[in-house]
């Protein structure tokens, strides 16, 4: 796949934490029940972290990998576990035929209008299908009210928040929409991750750098970034102190939900 795209994800950096963010894939996939007959579709694949846990719950199912990163789809093609990868946006793909199960991990929070979203999802679905989705519901936690603060008085005419509200809203929320497509089977976690220690900044730092710190550097320049990461590092050692390793503990919040039709 040589297409290549601005800005991408790149795999090896995301990849470094990849048991933390596999865990909260095997925990969903682990409250998905029977299904009925249609392909599985790993919607936001990735690198394909996923892929082979989902090919080997249903070995005889067609596995579909959708996402709009073309190194995250290299990453995922070279697995072998798909059966077809396709390059698309998230809200802009529809399924060609009905799936028995969409399976999201920790894409949605980066989508609006959830009611929409979710709906649109599960009228996808094969009668008895079913829609599984994780999403990090850390928007109100320390390590992401921090980028926000710095990044709108470091570049006031680039960022502001005043109207900002999270992308994921509390369970309430989700469970009074999605209740009425079907069964619902809706909960949260909060994993407390302890990070290794590093090199050079905070662990924390290190961890959010490949997802949501990516937003944030790609509106700013570089000499503006090294300048935000310097006091994002400082305030993230006042919020997660570090043990004497040098390692911190990171408590993440995740917000999970199995909806069947």
């Amino acid at each position: 796949m040589p297409l290549q795209k601005k800005n991408d994800w790149n795999p090896e950096t995301y990849g470094r934490f990849r048991g933390l963010r596999l865990r909260p894939a095997i925990d969903l996939l682990m409250r998905v029940g029977d299904l009925p007959f249609g392909p599985i579709v790993d919607l936001g694949c990735g690198s394909g972290q996923v892929g082979p846990a989902l090919k080997a719950r249903w070995p005889d199912r067609k596995l579909i990998g959708v996402d709009n990163s073309p190194n995250m789809l290299e990453e995922a093609e070279a697995l072998g576990c798909y059966d077809a990868l396709c390059l698309a946006d998230a809200m802009e793909w529809r399924a060609d035929e009905k799936p028995a199960l969409i399976f999201s991990n920790a894409l949605c929070h980066w989508l609006p209008d959830h009611k929409a979203l979710f709906t649109g999802y599960a009228q996808m679905l094969a009668s008895g299908g079913t829609l599984a989705v994780q999403m990090p519901r850390q928007q109100l936690a320390p390590s992401h009210v921090l980028m926000r603060e710095i990044a709108q008085r470091l570049a006031p005419d680039k960022f502001d928040f005043s109207d900002w509200q999270p992308q994921v809203s509390a369970p309430p929320g989700y469970v009074d929409f999605l209740s009425p497509l079907g069964t619902l089977d809706l909960w949260e976690t909060e994993y407390q991750q302890q990070l290794a220690p590093v090199t050079e900044g905070h662990p924390v730092r290190h961890f959010t750098r490949s997802t949501a710190l990516r937003p944030f550097e790609a509106q700013m320049d570089q000499a503006e970034f090294q300048r935000f990461l310097f006091e994002y590092d400082a305030a993230l050692h006042d919020a997660y102190p570090l043990s004497p390793a040098g390692g911190a503990v990171f408590s993440f919040r995740r917000l999970f939900f199995v909806l069947t039709v």
